[in-house]
């Protein structure tokens, strides 16, 4: 993952800057863009790069073990519609993502901060649905899983709170069958947490 890293970000990074990034000169066409906040390791990332050629995905990371892991996975498998930042998620939103340019975020189990004084630090609560929702193209969507029942309910009164956003079922989603499981996912439906999903366009 290290050498991986040294050797292929920048590639296949984008660094961070406090500019817009031109999608179609990035991946060198129009095709729509999603964006994946904390993709982890970057196993469910690549499986729906690698079986969606015709979009374009940017995943948003901070650690690097992950980073140097998808990195090596992208150019094992020449993967031409995936691209990284690493950097935090938020900054990047804020200085890099135009408005109403993203297709859908995808938000894939990012850490549930459980105790309640540290309840602020969790990623899907407003203002941020609302910056979120000011980046997304008309008829766009926000994709969330998690295996912490209390932050699936607490987002899904967020971003039922954020103005622009409608809940495209009544209350938690049905698993999308074209989000692939990982590991991490099987290992908290065996201990017995449920998933919660949901999908706000």
């Amino acid at each position: 993952q290290k050498s991986n890293f040294e050797e292929l970000s920048k590639i296949y990074c984008v660094p961070f800057t406090e500019e817009y990034i031109d999608f179609e000169k990035l991946f060198g066409n129009k095709n729509p863009v999603t964006v994946e906040i904390g993709f982890g390791m970057g196993h469910a990332t690549q499986i729906i790069a690698m079986q969606n050629p015709d979009n374009n995905y940017l995943g948003l990371e901070v650690h690097m073990p992950g980073v140097g892991r998808l990195l090596g996975e992208i150019q094992h498998n020449s993967i031409r519609n995936l691209r990284i930042v690493q950097h935090d998620a938020v900054e990047v939103l804020e200085k890099m993502i135009a408005p109403e340019s993203v297709s859908a975020f995808h938000v894939f189990f990012s850490f549930s901060w459980p105790k309640k004084k540290h309840h602020k630090r969790r990623f899907m609560q407003r203002p941020r649905t609302n910056l979120l929702a000011g980046k997304l193209v008309k008829g766009g969507y926000i994709y969330m899983a998690t295996d912490w029942a209390q932050y699936g309910d607490f987002a899904l009164e967020e971003l039922t709170a954020t103005e622009t956003m409608k809940n495209k079922y009544q209350g938690f989603a049905p698993h999308q069958e074209w989000r692939p499981r990982t590991k991490f996912e099987q290992k908290s439906i065996d201990a017995g947490r449920a998933i919660k999903e949901i999908f706000f366009e």
